[in-house]
């Protein structure tokens, strides 16, 4: 299953504290962007598609240069010939595209154009943004959205305001999605989705469509978006303040998205 990440925003609420991307921005030298893909492989997902924009050379950059960062090289200045890398058994054993979704396509349009890297046989993909982390069992959500046979699946998270915040029924139907209210309680989404491919029949790759709205609270209308409750650990780098508490949390080894390794480092 392929693995869509949202990666094309300006990060803009990061002003002041960092230039870069929000999914490039480091916790204890790592990418954000590499902390949620660890996560996914993790429970077996290796697949990616990363949806790039804003800054999308600095993607590049890092993940054409990972192995030789990874592996001992050799290097033959005397002859210019290409580095060997001699690699062990892989730290890490990803596929990545690196797709250009545009500057200032919205978050609708950017998953539309991810898609297309989606195999037609493939009837699910998931999609999540570049700035959240999670210790949810993603096989679990996906089994999920297998028992429930609707189009889409919203992890629903506890966490505080400033989110797309959720309403759903008791056999976990979303009945509601609105996109960010000034302040929520209860359940909100926290972001990770899995999708059955016919819901790319309901988007458009136009620049202006922004998935929170339109699609998402269409599903609900119809029906056809259920919620995944996950009642553990999530947490957004959404300020600069957030950014702080989670570079802490990995400082201090109390790091609970980290379920690849408990240890703290």
């Amino acid at each position: 299953m392929k693995v869509l990440i949202l990666c094309g925003g300006l990060g803009s609420r990061l002003a002041g504290a960092s230039d870069l991307p929000k999914p490039m921005v480091p916790i204890g030298g790592k990418p954000m962007v590499w902390h949620i893909m660890k996560g996914f492989a993790h429970w077996g997902y290796r697949d990616f598609v990363l949806c790039l924009g804003y800054r999308s050379d600095l993607f590049k950059q890092y993940f054409l240069n990972l192995s030789l960062m990874l592996h001992d090289v050799t290097l033959d200045l005397s002859t210019g010939a290409p580095p060997i890398v001699h690699q062990q058994p892989p730290e890490i054993d990803w596929k990545i595209t690196l797709a250009e979704t545009g500057l200032d396509a919205l978050t609708g349009a950017r998953v539309k154009r991810g898609a297309a890297f989606v195999p037609g046989d493939d009837d699910l993909f998931a999609v999540t943004y570049g700035d959240g982390v999670t210790n949810v069992d993603f096989r679990k959500v996906v089994a999920f959205h297998r028992s429930h046979g609707r189009l889409a699946t919203v992890t629903a998270v506890h966490p505080p305001g400033r989110f797309g915040e959720l309403s759903f029924t008791s056999d976990a139907r979303v009945d509601e999605f609105n996109e960010k209210p000034q302040a929520s309680a209860g359940w909100i989404s926290g972001g990770f989705f899995v999708f059955s491919r016919a819901f790319l029949d309901r988007l458009t790759d136009r620049e202006d469509l922004m998935l929170e709205r339109e699609p998402l609270q269409r599903l609900a209308r119809d029906g056809e978006l259920m919620a995944y409750q996950h009642e553990d650990f999530w947490f957004c780098i959404d300020t600069p303040r957030d950014l702080n508490q989670l570079a802490e949390m990995w400082a201090t080894g109390r790091s609970p998205w980290v379920v690849w390794d408990r240890s703290p480092r």
